[in-house]
C-alpha cells in the first residue's frame, strides 16, 4: 500500500532534488502536492503558512524530511518536524545532497535537522528518527538506493512514531 506522506525540504535550494523523490511513484499520488501549491502559499503570512502546513500534515501518515545542505536551518522545516511530532506522525529523514540538481551538481552534506529538536521526554529527536544516507556517491546510484528503501523507511517511521 502506498502511503500518503508530507515532504519537507528547503524549497529554493532543493526543489529539483525533492521532485526526483516525489516523482518516484513510491508514495500515494495525493502526497505530491504540486509546486504551484507551495509557490502560492509561501508568500502569505506566517499564520497562513502554518495553517497550510497543519492541514497538509493532518492528512498524512508520515513526514519525510528531504535533507540537503541547508535544510536544518529552515524555519518551516523545523515547524513541520515539531508539528509531525505533536500529531504523532511517523518521521523519517532522507539525505538528498548527493542527488544532482538541475545544473547537474551535487551538494555538501547538511546537518541533521532532528538533532536540535527536543522530544516531550527531553531527548533529542535524532535519537529516535532515522536519517537515511545512501552508501553510494554517484547520483544515479543514490537515486536508486533511495527508491529501493523509501517505502520501508516510511513504514518503519510510522511503526516507531510512538517512541519519541
Amino acid at each position: 500500500m502506498k502511503r500518503q506522506v508530507f515532504f519537507s525540504f528547503h524549497y529554493n535550494r532543493d526543489a529539483w532534488r525533492a521532485s526526483q523523490i516525489r516523482n518516484m511513484g513510491k508514495v500515494d499520488g495525493m502526497s505530491t502536492f504540486c509546486d504551484n501549491d507551495w509557490e502560492e502559499v509561501r508568500y502569505k503570512s506566517d499564520t497562513k503558512i502554518r495553517e497550510w502546513i497543519d492541514k497538509q500534515l493532518s492528512m498524512r501518515s508520515c513526514l519525510v524530511v528531504l535533507v540537503g545542505y541547508e535544510t536544518s536551518e529552515r524555519k518551516w522545516v523545523k515547524y513541520e518536524i515539531e508539528k509531525a511530532m505533536e500529531l504523532h506522525k511517523g518521521i523519517v529523514g532522507i539525505r538528498i545532497d548527493r542527488l544532482k540538481n538541475s545544473q547537474g551538481n551535487q551538494d555538501n552534506e547538511g546537518c541533521n535537522p532532528f538533532f536540535n529538536v527536543i522530544t516531550p521526554s527531553g531527548h533529542r529527536l535524532s535519537n529516535y528518527v532515522t536519517l537515511f544516507k545512501s552508501i553510494y556517491s554517484s547520483s544515479e546510484y543514490v537515486y536508486n538506493d533511495i527508491k529501493d528503501h523509501i517505502e520501508d523507511l516510511i513504514e518503519d517511521a510510522i511503526d516507531n512514531r510512538w517512541n519519541y
